[in-house]
């Protein structure tokens, strides 16, 4: 149901899927649909959390891909921007292909509880990817989550203004080096 319900809202839009829609797209009936999920943000919040367990799948394996690179036997030495540019694209690459899922991880307001003991652990999962390429920008005495809170930040304000039409498409690589550039002034 939840792939179901990522697949139509991708296809259509999120206003499309209704839960008399979706029970008819999967052919269930409404009594067992609500057996599973109460109601359309259920079904949303299901979908985030399903996006933020593959989103931090992608981030992990950007990192990976930086830090192991192809073709070693082991780890490698990345460089910090390196690796934040990889994983800042890794983000961005996977709102831009999935921008119904990313809007009910991040957009829509859904039923979760974000940054708390309470968060599921995909949420955590996500966010912890991305610390990971932030922590090693932190300067003594900044706070990383806070850190990382606003390099996601920057990103999802990218995403959202390219989306939106506002920041031409063109040249959002080169945004991202400039963030990236910027944000990680202090490395290699």
């Amino acid at each position: 149901m939840v792939t179901a319900a990522r697949e139509l809202a991708e296809a259509e839009r999120w206003n499309a899927v209704t839960t008399r829609r979706l029970a008819a797209e999967i052919e269930y009936s409404q009594p067992v649909r609500y057996s599973h999920f109460k109601g359309k943000d259920a079904i949303m919040t299901a979908v985030a959390v399903e996006g933020c367990a593959e989103l931090a799948t992608e981030l992990a394996a950007a990192r990976r891909a930086v830090t192991e690179g192809p073709g070693t036997s082991g780890p490698r030495a990345a460089g910090v921007r390196e690796l934040l540019a990889a994983v800042g694209e890794a983000y961005t690459a996977f709102a831009r292909r999935r921008p119904a899922q990313y809007d009910a991880m991040f957009t829509h307001v859904v039923g979760l509880p974000f940054a708390t003991a309470e968060a599921p652990a995909a949420l955590w999962e996500a966010f912890d990817e991305l610390a990971r390429a932030v922590e090693p920008i932190a300067a003594e005495g900044d706070e990383p989550g806070l850190l990382t809170e606003t390099y996601r930040a920057s990103l999802h304000g990218l995403v959202t203004l390219m989306r939106s039409g506002r920041l031409p498409e063109e040249t959002h690589g080169r945004r991202l080096t400039l963030l990236t550039g910027r944000f990680a002034v202090r490395t290699d």
